[in-house]
């Protein structure tokens, strides 16, 4: 099996030590790709000609209109190799190849959006006392190291590469070890629409070894991280060293909250598609359903029943629903948040097991589980699982709804399901997160900004504020009469 290699400074590379790593299709367990493992050095070689090619080379000075040509040659790439992108994607991450479908789809469009973005208008201008005339521009940070999670691997990637190529910087970027191969083929397809040299690095690896050399080099001016909320603590520290910039999406513990008067049938479905969709390794997640006691047993009562419906399943078959988890260690860390919930007292109501049926045990699937009668206290209601495991709180009153919503250290997303519209507007501004819903959940556009609250994050990606993540504001004053000062007597 050919081994998976970096690309750093223009050129196909293993890393220095030699070090591989094998990547597991979790629907299985059978091994998909063998990927070279980089350590320290092999990042410092990435950085190094990431800043040549943005000071050296001359990539600051390429004009907006030549970046937004090769973006769109790379959507153009992408478009005509969804169908390999989207199967690797599914054998790789283990969602449901409807999904992966989607992400490709998803990630051409960001693409697209963001080459557009770097030929709009930047900047201000400001009339202010003569003779002097002031301006503000945008201009590209230098290098950014781009770290990405497993659970989106080719979407996460677009949301941070389209953006800082788009603004103008040099990127190194480093993909989740558990699922690199759509990274590989993507930086062919960056070499084949024809970006400089150095201009864009792929580096693989153990995130406490390449992710931290990234965050504390020196020569990066700024880190985007998407993963959780330890890990952004520790890249924070890291990045302290040089005080470069830093945006972190992070963990979610988001709450939907379902009033008595909302559509029945729409709020099942989202309280199903907000929890269950890619099997629950999502950070925005509708973890925490919070029902109004008035309908709290009809609701669970259906929601149960249709959750015990989902088709789990190889993400290849058609008729899956629902996938594996990524990887044995994560379904164990799953499996034993299941097992806190039982001893915390949450009523279990369904799921709670590995399935291991036929041709499923040889991969890491778990059936959709929900959890009555969740107590702030709990566990299962203050941390994150990340899998397909509901917690469900019972509240009376819009007071109590918003004090559950808001009991938790995070503030990613949030979901409000009502017929009163201006109730709704009341809740959802009260709500503390950057991302929310009114009778929906989980619709994301790329238009739009994506990022949270409390410990949920730092900064935003996607929207023109992803962009502006990945530039400096630097002040232009223009004297149009230059002449002395007069202020020192000669």
């Amino acid at each position: 099996m050919e081994i998976g290699k970096m690309y750093i400074d223009g050129q196909w590379t293993l890393s220095v030590s030699g070090a591989t790593h094998e990547v597991i299709n979790p629907a299985d367990g059978s091994v998909i790709g063998v990927v070279t493992r980089g350590g320290p050095e092999d990042v410092k070689k990435a950085v190094a000609a990431a800043k040549r090619a943005f000071y050296e080379d001359g990539w600051m000075d390429v004009k907006p209109v030549e970046r937004a040509r090769l973006l769109l040659k790379a959507a153009d790439l992408l478009e005509s190799r969804a169908d390999a992108f989207a199967l690797l994607e599914t054998k790789d991450n283990g969602k449901p190849l409807r999904e992966s479908i989607y992400d490709v789809s998803d990630a051409v469009t960001c693409l697209r959006y963001y080459a557009g973005i770097a030929t709009k208008p930047h900047g201000q201008t400001y009339d202010v006392a003569d003779p002097m005339q002031a301006m503000v521009v945008r201009e590209a940070i230098g290098v950014c190291g781009l770290i990405v999670p497993w659970n989106y691997p080719l979407l996460m990637s677009m949301w941070k590469i389209a953006p800082a190529l788009a603004a103008g910087n040099t990127i190194v970027f480093k993909p989740s070890e558990m699922t690199p191969m759509n990274a590989i083929k993507f930086f062919e397809i960056l070499e084949e629409a024809g970006f400089p040299k150095g201009v864009a690095n792929l580096v693989m690896g153990p995130g406490a070894v390449v992710g931290n050399e990234i965050a504390s080099n020196m020569d990066v001016d700024k880190v985007a991280f998407t993963g959780g909320t330890e890990t952004g603590r520790s890249i924070m520290r890291a990045a302290a060293g040089n005080i470069k910039g830093i945006s972190l999406e992070l963990g979610g513990k988001s709450p939907n909250i379902v009033f008595a008067d909302a559509d029945f049938d729409i709020a099942i479905d989202y309280a199903l598609f907000g929890i269950f969709a890619n099997q629950g390794e999502v950070c925005s997640a509708g973890s925490r359903l919070i029902l109004e006691d008035t309908i709290y047993d009809k609701f669970l009562t259906v929601l149960t029943e249709r959750a015990k419906k989902i088709r789990v399943g190889n993400g290849l078959d058609e008729t899956t629903e629902m996938g594996p988890l990524v990887s044995g260690e994560h379904m164990h860390k799953v499996l034993e948040y299941i097992e806190i919930g039982k001893k915390e007292g949450a009523r279990l109501l369904c799921g709670g097991n590995r399935i291991t049926a036929g041709a499923l045990g040889k991969g890491f699937y778990v059936e959709p589980t929900i959890f009555a009668d969740a107590t702030p206290d709990m566990r299962i209601v203050q941390e994150e699982i990340f899998g397909p495991v509901l917690a469900v709180q019972k509240f009376h009153g819009e007071k109590q709804a918003l004090e559950l919503a808001n009991g938790t250290p995070f503030g990613l997303a949030g979901g409000v399901f009502t017929s009163d519209g201006a109730k709704a507007m009341r809740v959802i501004k009260k709500l503390r997160a950057g991302i929310t819903w009114i009778n929906a959940y989980h619709p994301t556009y790329c238009e739009a900004p994506w990022g949270g609250y409390k410990q949920s994050g730092i900064g935003r990606d996607l929207g023109t504020f992803g962009y502006e993540e990945y530039t400096e504001v630097k002040q232009i004053n223009i004297n149009l009469q230059p002449g002395e000062t007069g202020w020192f007597d000669k």
